[in-house]
């Protein structure tokens, strides 16, 4: 099951009350792939769409549709802030093999070692 982290929710929830848009709610969906796996994007969205399945954490709503949801079982959305920036990312689940034969980096750090 996709879950959220305290921090992720309260910095969602400042964002969303700075854009004038206090109870909306995230949206995570699928936004392409590559060898490994599929890569995700967020947006702010006021409701949910039919289908839909949705977390809530602290009074924040994330909207997933169920091709997403299903890819993300066992994740967590947090929220990272690091000398590099800072941002939402996905963490958890088995990083996927590569055709190379090498493993790819886990989380939402992408495919370093494809290519």
């Amino acid at each position: 099951m996709l879950t959220v982290s305290d921090n992720a929710a309260e910095k969602a929830k400042e964002i969303l009350k700075a854009e004038g848009k206090e109870g909306w709610g995230l949206r995570v969906f699928i936004h392409g792939a590559g060898c490994c796996g599929p890569s995700y994007g967020m947006d702010i969205d006021e409701n949910p769409k039919e289908g839909d399945k949705t977390v809530e954490k602290n009074g924040l709503k994330v909207f997933v549709d169920q091709e997403a949801f299903a890819s993300l079982s066992n994740r967590e959305i947090d929220y990272v802030k690091t000398p590099q920036g800072e941002g939402f990312v996905i963490n958890g689940g088995e990083a996927p093999s590569c055709g190379s034969g090498s493993s790819c980096g886990s989380g939402s750090s992408g495919c370093s070692s494809c290519g």
